[in-house]
């Protein structure tokens, strides 16, 4: 701070007029000239700061009354008289700026601190030592106080502005903190997000990949959506698209487990319901409480064949593309979501007829349950049927962001899409 660790402190003696502090608990009065008051609130932005004085020596804290005084800028001043009386008044209410005597009837030295500290919250801590305890100061901004101030050896103008400089200097620590916090947990979304988002394993290129993943509008918070596509070395397809529910990081984390144990489950020959039986044990057996559950949608198809299978988990139909006819939307017959019946559930798998050149777009619910008005309606499968079928001739990629840019733009009232959103489209280019 500007005042530097080594501000000191001048005692004064008791002026005629200023109350003691060694009185009742509570505010300590302060005295102070009126007529600078708007100049005084300006340095604090109008409002005048809280600080609370933890000492127990009524001569220090009639010091401290009288500084503050002679200053002429309003505080808020308060006293506890040990460390107890201090606690308590840190629960009732964290001050802004903390100024601590280190010898305590209930607590000496970096004890004292360290107990401060615990229950100081966002206020800043200056430390008040004697004049031969310089070094005391110092091993407290070690360990953690923003500065400290020796007694009888500080003017009242430098006095209030250690108080400033010590607030400023703890907001900036938290600042700093914030930052780095933000950016430990964009490095752990960006993991997680390269886990949800994989490169597809294709052999050959009788089929195109054209995958999105956009997250919802609350940033801070990434949701579990999923999605994968491999190729097995008989010929055939194999795509999932999933949500775990809720968001964070344990859901996001559990739904790379569930892609991966899922590709993983594939590639090793699980199909139908052993594959749907498979990925719910493994939910069941990762997930953080009983109440996470995941819809899901599996497609599997073989480019000779004019029809593909799926399977659905509670999870909401697919849009399949055909030359001849357009856009059409499935929702075959399917189970309930993973997790809610462990070991109980079925899921069938619905041949569904496709044109051996048409294409299937997967989704999650991010995509359709965006409000569309003031109201409570919601897009809706059918209404992202009709945005569809306005765009049935577009390539995939421009159909796709056409799509999704369409219902953010409809959800714009609302605040936009709230929950994530994950695309999957696939077309096959009629290759034996």
């Amino acid at each position: 701070m500007g005042t530097g660790p080594n501000t000191a402190v001048r005692s004064t003696s008791g002026r005629p007029g200023t109350s003691s502090s060694s009185g009742a608990r509570g505010h300590v009065p302060v005295s102070r000239d009126t007529t600078r008051g708007d100049a005084a609130e300006a340095l604090w932005n109008g409002r005048p700061p809280t600080v609370l004085l933890i000492e127990d020596d009524p001569g220090d804290a009639l010091l401290v009354e009288e500084l503050v005084a002679d200053s002429e800028v309003p505080l808020r001043l308060s006293l506890a008289r040990t460390l107890a009386e201090a606690v308590t008044a840190l629960e009732a209410e964290v001050p802004q700026c903390i100024l601590l005597d280190l010898h305590l009837p209930d607590a000496q030295g970096l004890e004292a601190l360290e107990r401060v500290l615990v229950h100081s919250g966002g206020a800043a801590v200056v430390v008040l030592t004697g004049l031969a305890e310089e070094q005391a100061g110092l091993a407290a901004v070690a360990a953690g106080a923003q500065d400290y101030l020796i007694k009888g050896r500080v003017e009242p103008d430098l006095f209030v502005r250690a108080i400033r400089y010590a607030m400023q200097r703890k907001h900036t620590e938290q600042a700093a903190s914030a930052l780095q916090t933000s950016r430990l947990r964009a490095q752990e979304n960006a993991r997680l997000e390269r886990g949800l988002l994989p490169t597809p394993l294709l052999l050959d290129t009788t089929v195109a990949i054209c995958a999105r993943y956009q997250p919802g509008r609350s940033q801070a918070l990434l949701g579990g959506d999923f999605y994968d596509v491999v190729q097995t070395p008989d010929g055939m397809t194999h795509a999932v698209v999933g949500d775990v529910s809720g968001h964070g990081p344990d859901e996001a984390a559990l739904g790379v487990c569930l892609r991966v144990a899922w590709r993983s489950f594939v590639l090793a020959g699980a199909r139908g319901q052993q594959l749907l039986t498979l990925l719910e044990q493994m939910l069941v057996a990762e997930r953080s409480g009983p109440e996470i559950f995941a819809t899901l949608t599996c497609l599997t198809r073989s480019p000779a064949e004019e029809h593909m299978n799926l399977q659905r988990a509670g999870h909401p139909g697919v849009l399949i593309r055909s030359p001849e006819t357009g856009v059409r939307l499935e929702e075959v017959p399917g189970g309930p979501v993973l997790g809610l019946l462990p070991g109980q559930a079925s899921w069938p798998v619905t041949p569904v007829p496709a044109h051996r050149q048409g294409a299937v777009m997967m989704f999650t619910d991010g995509l359709i349950e965006g409000r569309t008005g003031t109201g409570h309606e919601r897009l809706g499968e059918h209404g992202l049927l009709e945005l569809a079928r306005r765009h049935a001739h577009e390539p995939a990629e421009t159909f796709v962001d056409t799509l999704i840019h369409s219902a953010q733009t409809l959800a714009a009232s609302g605040g936009g899409l709230a929950d994530d959103v994950a695309v999957l489209h696939l077309e096959w280019n009629g290759a034996t």
